[in-house]
């Protein structure tokens, strides 16, 4: 569905990412782990068009769309949410998804078109399926910081993906807003059909729920395969999880 072939983006002579290589098929739930600098969130921002790359190709769905804009990305049907929570703090939760859905609408939401008429019954089943229709009415700047991260990936389905990428979707939760996140990823995936791309920095997450990982050392990919592949392979367990012996894991 995603490929990456040999991208590669450099800053003031520093290569961020370097010949980087990822495929993601249909459905599948595959992870980018690193060490901190390793160019994850570069990669992802070359993929959606924040970036455009010195090398390389992105090709979704059999369509070449490296360097297209990120409005353009978005009509492909790639949404992301990001590693620091973007949203409007002084909109309800609500206000917030439905902004999303309109936008992918081309309609605009102001204080002189009652937004009860626009998007409400996709905005409310998106609030459903990530848990957040009880808080619905809530301030977003009243929320704790777990339910501003849900309600971010709720803005990213507001632009009705097909591919969705998660930049570190549980960090700085607290453990019980990091399970019920791990359930929504994997609920996005088996009940919506969602193919996820994410990046995550805890280990017993990404074992436990991505079905292939790819891991990137100073901008490059070192390996791609299954969690087994990946804990047994010696250059991760020397470059990112401390050479100790996983296998077992």
């Amino acid at each position: 569905m995603l490929q990456v072939k040999g991208l590669s983006k450099s800053f003031d002579g520093f290569k961020a990412v370097n010949n980087a290589n990822l495929d993601v098929q249909q459905g599948e739930i595959v992870a980018v782990i690193g060490p901190n600098g390793a160019g994850k969130t570069t990669l992802f921002n070359l993929i959606t068009g924040i970036l455009k790359p010195d090398e390389g190709k992105v090709i979704f769905k059999g369509e070449d769309i490296t360097g297209l804009a990120p409005y353009e990305i978005c009509r492909k049907r790639i949404s992301r949410s990001f590693q620091v929570v973007n949203i409007f703090p002084r909109l309800t939760v609500f206000e917030n998804t439905q902004v999303a859905v309109l936008a992918r609408q081309k309609k605009t939401w102001n204080l002189f078109t009652p937004s009860k008429r626009l998007a409400i019954e996709e905005t409310e089943e998106i609030l459903k399926n990530v848990g957040l229709m009880d808080k619905k009415d809530r301030v977003t700047a009243f929320l704790s910081h777990g339910d501003r991260k849900v309600l971010e990936i709720a803005m990213a389905l507001g632009g009705d993906p097909e591919f969705l990428i998660l930049d570190e979707p549980t960090a700085g939760m607290a453990p019980e807003e990091t399970a019920r996140c791990i359930e929504l990823i994997k609920n996005l995936s088996d009940r919506l059909g969602l193919t996820i791309l994410f990046c995550e920095h805890d280990m017993e997450i990404v074992f436990g729920i991505a079905k292939r990982i790819m891991v990137m050392v100073r901008g490059s990919t070192i390996i791609q395969g299954t969690c087994d592949d990946v804990r047994c392979n010696q250059a991760v367990q020397d470059a990112y999880l401390g050479g100790s012996e996983v296998c077992s894991m």
